[in-house]
């Protein structure tokens, strides 16, 4: 993953930042030190490799949605309400790119899509049925160079204080649809380092150990990076790391997202 550029125009849907609850500002307001964030986590090499990919990659657009829901009122704290949660999906075993993965919402813009807030918001209704009357698009995060599928993807963030029902809507496309506790996120006993074995253990990066997923790869450091940039990331074992066959297989033996 390579985080950098300036995000594609975004077309005419609305951006709503002041839609943004209390405890999502740190992340509205500093949107722009994700890249930095995602870059941390990589060794300068390893960034250069990927910057001479980018440039010889037939350069292809997507959009995902980073949707978070939860009161709109936070604790006096200034952290996460309990009740806050992320909308996550795991991708069917028989796609071509990214099979088995956990991912935000999202996919390849559309020739009559208005920008990639619309690409983001009506790849989440087609895989998971919501309803995106509820949400507010609040920013859009830079654009990042996912080597493996040559795309380059701009998240989305956005909110909404009840996003209403969510479901596999395509079984081809779609395993799970779930609405992930953020305070699972923020768990030091979730997080761990995965790396690929035919890429070697300088490609390790941030990912979640839940109870229906193992979140890694590009979805696994935007979400460290998020975590970081609002304030939330508490301490973690960054020495725990596992190859991801290994870490695959401790999916549903880790007692559930806490």
């Amino acid at each position: 993953v390579s985080a950098g550029g300036t995000a594609r125009a975004r077309g005419t849907v609305p951006l709503t930042p002041d839609a943004s609850p209390s405890w999502l500002r740190p992340l509205v307001d500093n949107v722009s030190q994700i890249p930095e964030a995602l870059r941390r986590r990589l060794p300068p090499d390893v960034l250069e490799m990927l910057s001479s990919a980018k440039g010889v990659a037939e350069e292809r657009e997507a959009a995902v949605l980073v949707l978070f829901s939860g009161p709109e009122s936070g604790p006096a704290d200034a952290g996460v309400p309990d009740e806050a949660d992320l909308l996550l999906t795991v991708r069917a075993s028989s796609l071509r790119h990214h099979a088995g993965q956990a991912a935000f919402p999202g996919g390849a813009s559309d020739p009559t899509d208005d920008g990639p807030v619309a690409t983001a918001l009506r790849e989440a209704q087609e895989e998971t049925g919501i309803d995106v009357n509820r949400l507010h698009p609040l920013v859009v995060m830079e654009r990042t160079f996912i080597a493996p599928s040559q795309f380059e993807v701009v998240p989305v963030l956005a909110y909404s204080p009840d996003p209403g029902p969510v479901a596999v809507v395509n079984e081809a496309e779609t395993a799970i649809v779930s609405r992930v506790p953020v305070r699972a996120f923020i768990n030091p006993d979730n997080r761990l380092m995965v790396y690929r074995g035919d890429l070697g253990r300088r490609w390790a990066g941030p990912a979640f150990l839940l109870n229906q997923m193992l979140v890694w790869g590009f979805t696994g450091q935007v979400i460290s990076a998020v975590l970081d940039v609002a304030g939330w990331a508490k301490p973690w074992d960054t020495s725990d790391l596992r190859e991801l066959d290994d870490a695959m297989t401790l999916v549903g033996e880790h007692g559930g997202a806490r």
